[in-house]
Order: C-alpha cells, then sequence, then structure tokens
C-alpha cells in the first residue's frame, strides 16, 4: 500500500501523515508498515538544533496511525464502516529504547488483540535496525493503543 492509499484512510496529511507505506496487512489480525525518517521532517528543526532526534510523542503516533490503518481496513471490510474515524483512546505501558535520528527507518508492527463494537485494543512497536534480530533497538514493545471507531 503506498502514500495515496494511506492517505484515502487515515485523515492525516503533510506534515503529520507518519506512514509512508504498508508492507503487509492480516486483515483483522496485524499490519506492518514503514516511516523513513529523512532530516528534512519539520519537527527536526526544534527538537534538537544541532542534535535531531524524533519526538518521542510522534513515534507513539507513528505507531498509532498504523494501527488506526489496520482498523479502518477491518472495519472497512467486515462491518462497512468505510465513513469511519478511528481516534486514539488511551495509551499504556509506552517505553522508548533509543532514539530515533535522520536516516533511520521505522518499522511500524501492529497487531489487534481485541475488539469490541468500535473499540480496540492493540499492541505496537516500532524498530529500527531489524539488522540486529532479537537484540534490535526497539521503541515501545508493550505499548498498547486503544482505538474507538466513530463517525467521520
Amino acid at each position: 500500500m503506498d502514500a495515496p492509499e494511506i492517505a484515502a484512510l487515515l485523515p492525516h496529511r503533510y506534515p503529520f501523515l507518519l506512514v509512508d507505506r504498508v508492507v503487509e496487512v492480516e486483515v483483522g489480525k496485524r499490519i506492518v508498515a514503514i516511516k523513513n525518517v529523512t532530516v528534512n521532517e519539520p519537527f527536526f528543526a526544534g527538537h534538537f538544533p544541532g542534535y535531531p532526534i524524533m519526538p518521542g510523542v510522534l513515534l507513539c503516533e507513528a505507531v498509532v496511525q498504523a494501527g488506526g490503518i489496520l482498523a479502518r481496513l477491518t472495519s472497512t471490510e467486515v462491518d462497512d464502516q468505510a465513513q469511519m474515524l478511528a481516534m486514539l483512546t488511551s495509551l499504556d505501558r509506552v517505553r522508548f529504547r533509543q532514539k530515533v535520528t535522520p536516516g533511520d527507518q521505522l518499522r511500524l508492527e501492529v497487531e489487534a488483540v481485541r475488539r469490541r463494537g468500535a473499540f480496540w485494543k492493540m499492541r505496537g512497536v516500532a524498530r529500527v535496525d531489524e539488522k540486529n534480530g532479537r537484540n534490535a533497538p526497539r521503541y515501545s514493545p508493550n505499548a498498547t493503543p486503544r482505538y474507538a471507531l466513530a463517525p467521520a
């Protein structure tokens, strides 16, 4: 799934659209997406000048947006809720393991844990540098975003 397809599912637009590509989807179960972090990101101008680090809240937002795509794809296919908007209701157990800097590629992995009606519970992680396998630096291995689908 590329940028135009992602933009059709999420209400976010530049500079706040933080998912560049979806590489895997199992509707109703899991999604894997990519965010390429470039030096041109607008937040690097102030976070921090001379030492650019992606803000943790935007790392959370990238994971949440990937989960929102999964919720929209699933709801559209299962419930025909094409006009629904996924909104974050809570975020639990967030941990930051390593800084994210220009040139990094985030691999956003989100899995559905539970769904009750319009409410979802998901588990997500943003990984940097998959080369290191299980020892790869990770963001938020136990983050648990919760969503509600609401009329757009």
